[in-house]
C-alpha cells in the first residue's frame, strides 16, 4: 500500500497562493495518482489533515511494508513530533514539497523531516507527487 499524506492547508490547493502552488486541486492530484497506481496494479490511499496529531496517528498505523508520500506543509519546518514519528516507523517515507523550499523564505529552507525520510523531492510543482509515486512503485 502506498499512502499519500498531506498536512495543513493542502486542502486549499488550487485556490491558495496559486503563483506558488499552482491551480491544481488536491482532488485533481489524487485522481492523477490513482490512475498511475491503477496502471501499475498498486493500492493507494489518501489522507489530509490540518492537525499534527491526526497525521502522526495515521503514520503510526502504517505497516512496515507500506510506503508513504508525505507533504507535511509547514509542519516540515517546525514539527519535532512528526520527525520523531517518521524516525520510529519502518515504512519508507518520501517527503515532497510543491515549491522549492530552498528558494523561499529563510524559515522554510530547512526541513526537520528530511534527515529521517528515504528521500526528498521539491520544487517541481504538483509533479512531485507523481515523481515520488513512480519512484516508490519502481522499488
Amino acid at each position: 500500500m502506498i499512502h499519500v499524506v498531506n498536512g495543513p492547508n493542502l486542502n486549499l490547493l488550487g485556490q491558495r497562493e496559486t503563483g506558488i502552488y499552482g491551480r491544481k486541486t488536491l482532488k485533481e492530484i489524487e485522481r492523477e495518482l490513482e490512475d498511475i497506481a491503477f496502471c501499475n496494479s498498486c493500492e493507494i490511499s489518501f489522507f489530509q489533515s490540518n492537525h499534527e496529531g491526526d497525521i502522526i496517528d495515521y503514520l503510526q498505523e502504517a505497516d512496515n511494508e507500506d510506503k508513504i508520500i508525505l507533504n507535511p506543509g509547514g509542519l516540515g519546518h517546525t514539527s519535532v513530533s512528526l520527525r520523531d514519528c517518521i524516525a520510529a516507523i519502518e515504512a519508507d517515507v518520501v517527503e515532497v514539497h510543491i515549491s522549492n523550499i530552498h528558494a523561499r523564505e529563510s524559515f522554510r529552507r530547512r526541513s526537520l523531516l528530511s534527515p529521517v525520510c528515504r528521500g526528498v523531492i521539491c520544487g517541481f510543482g504538483t509533479d512531485v507527487y507523481k515523481m515520488a509515486l513512480n519512484w516508490l512503485i519502481g522499488r
